[in-house]
């Protein structure tokens, strides 16, 4: 009986110190490993540099495109653009011109055919 009395006495000195143990282990894996842990916070900063750089590149894409629509408008009509578009999308030229052909780009052959690229 007193094995037993001795046991218990034991368990409850080591009660406390098993429990706290058991809470920071938990609490610290989880701030390395869980759904918000610094793990996950890396992924999320390289994520976010990824769609950053992605979106520098749309950006200036767009901003191009911005430019070539300005220089169409009625307003600020370029005759030369004007000239360019049309001889692209209806593909025709002038008795007197030589025409140089180039290997087209993927962008360009989509722009005057009016097709995704890669349908040509």
């Amino acid at each position: 009986m007193s094995l037993l009395k001795e046991l218990r006495a034991r368990a409850k000195q080591i009660a406390a110190p098993v429990i706290g143990i058991a809470a920071i282990t938990y609490f610290g894996y989880h701030t390395i490993q869980g759904d918000r842990g610094i793990l996950a916070w890396l992924q999320l900063s390289n994520q976010v540099k990824q769609v950053d750089a992605t979106l520098r590149g749309l950006e200036a894409e767009r901003s191009k495109l911005a430019n070539r629509v300005r220089l169409l408008h009625p307003d600020h009509l370029d005759l030369d653009m004007l000239d360019e578009q049309a001889r692209r999308l209806l593909n025709l030229g002038r008795k007197d011109e030589i025409l140089v052909l180039t290997p087209a780009r993927n962008a360009d052959v989509a722009m005057s055919t009016g097709r995704p690229a890669g349908n040509n």
